[in-house]
C-alpha cells in the first residue's frame, strides 16, 4: 500500500487544487488578489497552530529550519502567488493556462541539471502529452486570445520558474525536513508577506478598519482555500516530492485542469465538449505513462526521521 501513497497525494493535490478554481472564482467579487491570499493563508496558520495545540500534528521546528527553507517558501507561495496573479490581471487566464502548462517541461529540465534526475525518452514523450492535452483543452475553449502583454508574459514566466524552482527546492528540503515542517513555514511566510502587503495597500486606501469585513461573506471560501487547499494540498504535495521525482511530482499538477473542466460540468452546469475529453485523455496518459516508466528515486531524498540524509 505505501508504494501507491505518493500516487494517491497526487490525486489528492490535484483535487484540491482544482477545486480552489470556484472558490477563488467566488471570493475574488469581494476581496482584492493580495487580501484573499492573506486571508487564505493566516487561516492556513491559523489551522496548523489549533492542529499542534491539540496534538493533531506535530512540528518540531527550530530557527535554523526555518533559514534552511526560507528560499523554498520565496519561491512558493511568494513568488509563484505574486507572478500569476499579476501575469492573469496583465493576459488572460485562457493564456495564463498555456504558460503555466509548461511548467513539468520546466521541472524535468532543472530536475537534469541541477538534482541529476534525467527522464528517460519514454518519460519526455508522455510528459509532452500531458502538457499538450492542458494546452489543447484550453486552447479551443477560447481560440481567440487577445494581444499578448509582454510585461504580463514575462509575470507568467516568472511564475513558471518559480513552480519549477520550488519542485527541486521542494525535493532537495525533503532530505532533511519532513513534509510538515516544510509545509509550516511555507504557511507562514506567506501568511506574513501577503497580510503585509495587504494590509498595506488597505492604509493607502484609508479603510484599514475594514480589513476583516468581508469574511461575513466569504468565510467558508477562505477555509477551504487555507484549510484544504494550502494546508492539506501542500503537505500532500511536499510528501509527494519527497517519495518521487521532481518530474513525476510536476505532471500531477496537470491533472488540475481536469478536475477544474470536470467541477464546472458537475457543479455549475456547464457542458463539455470532444476537445475536453480529447484533452483529458492526453493528460491521464501523460500522467500515468510519466509514471509508469520512472526510475526508482535515488534514496538519498527520502527523509529518515532522527537521521539527516546526505546530498
Amino acid at each position: 500500500m505505501n508504494r501507491y501513497l505518493p500516487y494517491l497525494s497526487g490525486i489528492g493535490v490535484a483535487l484540491t487544487w482544482g477545486f480552489s478554481f470556484m472558490f477563488t472564482r467566488e471570493a475574488l467579487d469581494y476581496l482584492s488578489p493580495f487580501h484573499l491570499l492573506g486571508l487564505r493563508f493566516a487561516a492556513a496558520i491559523a489551522a496548523m497552530f489549533l492542529l499542534r495545540l491539540v496534538n493533531i500534528i506535530r512540528i518540531s521546528i527550530k530557527a535554523s529550519d526555518y533559514i534552511s527553507l526560507l528560499p523554498l517558501a520565496l519561491f512558493q507561495p511568494i513568488l509563484y502567488f505574486s507572478a500569476e496573479t499579476a501575469g492573469i490581471m496583465l493576459t488572460s487566464a485562457s493564456y495564463a493556462g498555456m504558460m503555466i502548462a509548461v511548467i513539468p517541461i520546466i521541472v524535468a529540465i532543472l530536475s537534469a541539471i541541477i538534482l541529476r534526475e534525467h527522464p528517460n525518452r519514454v518519460q519526455i514523450i508522455f510528459i509532452i502529452a500531458s502538457v499538450a492535452g492542458v494546452i489543447f483543452i484550453i486552447f479551443m475553449g477560447n481560440q481567440s486570445i487577445a494581444a499578448v502583454n509582454h510585461l504580463g508574459t514575462l509575470a507568467l514566466m516568472g511564475a513558471v520558474l518559480a513552480a519549477g524552482f520550488f519542485n527541486i527546492t521542494s525535493r532537495r528540503a525533503s532530505a532533511r525536513h519532513t513534509p510538515m515542517q516544510i509545509t509550516w513555514v511555507m504557511m507562514m511566510v506567506g501568511a506574513v508577506c501577503f497580510n503585509l502587503i495587504a494590509l498595506v495597500q488597505h492604509l493607502l486606501e484609508g479603510n484599514a478598519e475594514n480589513y476583516l469585513t468581508p469574511l461575513t461573506e466569504t468565510w467558508i471560501t477562505v477555509i477551504y482555500l487555507g484549510v484544504i487547499s494550502s494546508v492539506g494540498s501542500f503537505f500532500l504535495y511536499n510528501y509527494l516530492l519527497s517519495r518521487i521525482t521532481a518530474t513525476q511530482g510536476a505532471v500531477f499538477a496537470n491533472l488540475v485542469t481536469v478536475v477544474a473542466v470536470s467541477a464546472g460540468v458537475i457543479f455549475r452546469g456547464e457542458t463539455i465538449s470532444w476537445y475536453h475529453l480529447a484533452g483529458t485523455t492526453a493528460i491521464l496518459i501523460g500522467v500515468w505513462g510519466t509514471n509508469h516508466f520512472a526510475p526508482q528515486p535515488h534514496k538519498k531524498f527520502r527523509f529518515i526521521p532522527g537521521r539527516q540524509a546526505d546530498i
